[in-house]
C-alpha cells in the first residue's frame, strides 16, 4: 500500500515540478533577453476574462476560450471521422491485396509528406468555400496514420490464422469479423491516435489561413493585434485540448481491447 501511495504521489509531484520549472523559465526569459514575451502574471492579466467566463460570446472572435476550443473541436470531429472512414477500408485492402499495395504505395508515400499549408488552397480551388476546403484538408492530411498502421495490422496477421478461418469454410464477412478485426485493432487504434493528433495540429493551420472562429483564428487575430497574452493563452489551450484527446483515445482502447 505505501509502494502504491509513493507512486501516486510521484505521479502528482514530478508533472507539478516539472510545470513549475518552466514557468520559472518563462519569468526569467521575459524579464531578461525577451522584452516582447509577456510574463506569466501579465499573460493571466490580460487572459483571466477569456478563462473565468470561457463561453461567454462577446463578438465573433471576441469569446471564451472554451467556445473557440469547441468551434475548433467540433471542425476537427467531422474532418476526423472523415479521415477515419476512407483511411480504415483503403488500409484493410493495402494489407490484404498485394496488388493494390503495389500500385497506391507509392502515391502514398509522395502524397504522405504534403503539408496542410499545400492541401488548403487546393481544397480551396476544388470547393470554393472554406468550410468543406478546411474538411478536406484535415481529413488528407490526418488519414495516412490510419492508412498505415491498418495495413501494417493486416499484415502482420498470422497466416495460420487465415488458414483456420479456410478449413472452418467462414464467409469473407465472418472471417472479417472474427480474425482480421479483432487482430487489427491494436494496429488501428495507433494510427486513431495519430490520425486525431494530427488533425488537431491541422486545425490550427487551417483556422489561421480561413480566419475561422476557432482557436487558430483567435490566435492569428491576436498575433495581428500583437497582443501576445492571448497568443500563449491558445497555445496552452491547444497543448491541453490535445492531451485530453489523446488520454481519451486510450481509454476507448483499453476498453476495447478488454471487452
Amino acid at each position: 500500500m505505501k509502494a502504491k501511495a509513493r507512486v501516486d504521489i510521484t505521479a502528482i509531484v514530478l508533472p507539478l515540478v516539472g510545470v513549475l520549472i518552466i514557468i520559472g523559465i518563462w519569468a526569467l526569459s521575459s524579464a531578461t533577453w525577451s522584452k516582447n514575451l509577456p510574463s506569466p502574471f501579465k499573460t493571466w492579466q490580460i487572459s483571466k476574462p477569456f478563462v473565468t467566463a470561457p463561453f461567454e460570446k462577446r463578438g465573433e472572435l471576441d469569446q471564451g476560450i472554451a467556445r473557440f476550443a469547441w468551434y475548433s473541436l467540433w471542425l476537427v470531429a467531422k474532418g476526423y471521422t472523415l479521415a477515419l472512414l476512407v483511411g480504415t477500408p483503403l488500409g484493410f485492402l493495402l494489407g490484404r491485396s498485394k496488388l493494390f499495395a503495389k500500385g497506391l504505395d507509392p502515391i502514398i508515400q509522395v502524397l504522405r509528406p504534403v503539408s496542410p499549408l499545400a492541401w488548403l488552397p487546393l481544397g480551396l480551388v476544388l470547393f470554393e468555400k472554406s468550410q468543406p476546403a478546411a474538411l478536406f484538408t484535415i481529413a488528407i492530411c490526418a488519414m495516412w496514420p490510419t492508412v498505415l498502421n491498418t495495413a501494417l495490422g493486416v499484415r502482420s496477421i498470422p497466416q495460420d490464422y487465415l488458414n483456420v478461418a479456410k478449413v472452418l469454410q467462414l464467409s469473407p464477412a465472418k472471417t472479417f469479423f472474427k480474425v482480421l478485426l479483432p487482430a487489427t485493432l491494436p494496429y488501428m487504434f495507433t494510427g486513431y491516435r495519430l490520425s486525431l493528433g494530427i488533425a488537431w495540429l491541422v486545425i490550427v493551420a487551417v483556422e489561421m489561413l480561413t480566419g475561422s472562429p476557432g482557436v487558430g483564428g483567435f490566435l492569428w487575430q491576436e498575433y495581428n493585434s500583437l497582443i501576445y497574452e492571448h497568443i500563449i493563452l491558445c497555445i496552452l489551450t491547444i497543448g491541453v485540448v490535445g492531451f485530453i484527446l489523446d488520454r481519451l483515445m486510450s481509454v476507448v482502447e483499453r476498453r476495447l481491447r478488454a471487452a
